[in-house]
């Protein structure tokens, strides 16, 4: 029987999964009825609601970015929710095509219940990741 994750635990293994680009794994750290809400989103939609919408968006970043991320300066800290962490960490960002770079900071608070994210708030900076792509960012498909 395998041991449940814990929160940092599950927090790590998300960005890890996302820097090495194996988004179609993503997904399954996600509850059922997961709740992710991307505060800073300036276009798309801020709220994704269950792991199917989610595997669809994580599939399509998936065949689309032309990003490279690396993370580095990752804090995680707990809360006195013991279901709750906080993450902070820098990407840094390389386009494939172009070879512009940027470095952007991220705030992600996560809720996990049973070694799966039930709740995510995610303040990423998408205005300087869409200005690196050169293009407003698009909205995912519902």
């Amino acid at each position: 029987m395998s041991e449940t994750r814990s929160p940092r635990e599950v927090f790590h293994a998300l960005l890890d999964g996302i820097t090495a680009g194996r988004f179609a794994e993503l997904a399954g750290l996600y509850a059922e009825d997961a709740v992710v809400e991307m505060v800073f989103e300036p276009v798309g939609p801020r709220r994704l609601e269950g792991r199917a919408a989610l595997r669809e968006r994580f599939l399509t970043v998936g065949e689309h970015s032309p990003l490279d991320l690396g993370a580095r300066n990752v804090v995680v800290r707990a809360t006195d929710d013991p279901e709750v962490v906080v993450g902070e960490w820098d990407y840094d960002v390389r386009h494939r095509t172009t070879g512009r770079e940027l470095t952007v900071a991220n705030l992600q608070v996560l809720r996990v219940r049973d070694g799966l994210i039930v709740h995510s708030r995610d303040f990423h900076d998408h205005l300087a990741l869409a200005g690196l792509l050169g293009s407003p960012p698009r909205p995912a498909a519902r």
